[in-house]
């Protein structure tokens, strides 16, 4: 069972927009470097770091083919997280009808705390 430290630690290594389409490549089937190199269109050393972070943190492997590096997922929860990312939600969760412990209260239809304003 993966603890609360390694879920979050997963979730940190993940967090980048790069190592998430990587990833998501990765969900397709193996890739080579060249592969993820001309799909990104960033740099071959610039891949590598990411999938080095990846792959320390056990969340890739790879097997060598000739000259080739080719990478794979081995984590079982990356595709159910990727699922998630890419789901595209178009609502919210419904606001509760009262307090659960003093049923009393009643949600005002705005939120409390700080706004975000908008600059035009």
């Amino acid at each position: 069972m993966r603890s609360t430290a390694k879920k979050i630690e997963t979730l940190r290594i993940i967090a980048h927009p790069i190592r998430i389409k990587i990833l998501d490549e990765l969900t397709k089937g193996v890739k080579c470097v060249s592969d993820l190199e001309e799909f990104l269109e960033i740099s071959q050393p610039n891949v590598s770091q990411h999938l080095s972070l990846l792959r320390s943190h056990g969340i890739i492997d790879y097997y060598v083919d000739g000259r080739l590096k080719c990478y794979f997922l081995v984590d079982a929860m990356i595709p159910e997280l990727l699922s998630v990312l890419n789901k595209n939600y178009t609502s919210k969760l419904p606001a509760p009808a009262c307090c659960p412990i003093t049923k009393k209260g009643k949600y005002p239809g705005v939120r409390h705390g700080k706004q975000k304003t908008t600059v035009a």
